[in-house]
């Protein structure tokens, strides 16, 4: 099965958006080649500015302890593994911690790094980072992997925190998800919300099933159209047969 997440609200879409950057950024700092940490850098300018845009760090404190709360309250549940339980706990009480001792605006200590921000400015510019451009970026290029990891490890590190956080509720959210399977009829769904909130949708396909979904959803409906996926730049179509498909409902 193939599967696509849907946030329903923006802090939702901020959290999978932040998830990826961080995903990519963690899996590019672990390799050895000069352009994986040059795109490594660029993911932490990317996660700098996505995460400065919103109170996030006041946001997941708050969904944090939320979660707690309703967690220790399983306690002593027959039906809930008490090991599981004080697991999850212990996490989430960890990341709050660690998020509280995050003091100041979110990456500052990156703004405050000159030849970083100058290297951010000029990335900007298609092919603004050439050597004659910044002869010292160029310079750090040319260092050992080993010299350019553990810089890119200086960087990322403070900004884990955020990750940890979001990553605990991500989970939580997933692991929430009710799924139900429908038919598209002709490649198309519709169901009425009756005002029911959901904070993010899953469509889930067979991988063999030539189709992508476009959704769209508010408190009161749910529109689902299943497309040919084309990369030759035609138009997007309708598929023009019934589809089978599974959809989770994911709430906090």
């Amino acid at each position: 099965m193939i599967s696509y997440e849907f946030p329903i609200n923006e802090r939702i879409r901020t959290l999978l958006r932040l998830e990826e950057l961080y995903v990519r950024t963690s899996k590019l700092v672990a390799r050895e080649d000069a352009l994986d940490h040059h795109m490594a850098l660029l993911g932490i300018f990317e996660i700098m500015e996505v995460a400065s845009r919103a109170d996030l760090k006041s946001d997941l404190l708050q969904e944090l302890e939320r979660q707690r709360q309703a967690l220790a309250a399983l306690r002593n549940n027959p039906h809930i593994s008490e090991d599981a339980l004080e697991q999850v706990l212990g996490e989430i009480e960890i990341t709050h911690t660690n998020l509280l001792d995050m003091t100041g605006k979110f990456g500052q200590y990156l703004r405050e790094n000159e030849w970083l921000m100058a290297i951010k400015q000029r990335v900007s510019i298609p092919g603004g980072v050439c050597e004659f451009d910044l002869p010292s970026y160029h310079y750090w290029r040319k260092q050992s992997a080993d010299r350019r990891r553990a810089d890119l490890e200086r960087w990322l590190t403070p900004l884990l925190p955020i990750k940890n956080g979001l990553d605990i509720v991500l989970k939580l959210l997933r692991d929430s998800g009710k799924s139900t399977h429908y038919t598209a009829k002709a490649g198309c769904f519709q169901q009425v919300s009756g005002g029911k909130t959901v904070q993010m949708l899953k469509v889930s396909l067979p991988t063999d099933v030539p189709a992508v979904p476009e959704l769209s959803a508010n408190r009161y409906a749910i529109n689902i159209r299943f497309i040919v996926p084309s990369t030759s730049g035609e138009r997007a179509k309708v598929i023009e047969t019934d589809l089978n498909f599974t959809l989770t409902y994911c709430n906090l």
